[in-house]
């Protein structure tokens, strides 16, 4: 898969998930997520937990 194709995925994914992970990356591994949180204090812990595993995490409503 092209990185504009990539791109593309991570544009749908992101209107997926209103409030959320919706991607992480690493090296040159990325996966698609859809954890959807209810409050900011359990999207920020999440958040915190996949950086502490080294992954750059896309997110919205933070």
């Amino acid at each position: 898969m092209s990185r504009k194709e990539y791109q593309g995925l991570l544009q749908v994914a992101k209107e997926q998930v209103p409030k959320g992970v919706y991607a992480v990356e690493k090296g040159s591994y990325a996966e698609l997520c859809n954890d959807k949180c209810s409050s900011k204090t359990q999207l920020k812990a999440l958040i915190r937990s996949y950086k502490l595993n080294g992954f750059k995490v896309h997110v919205n409503g933070e």
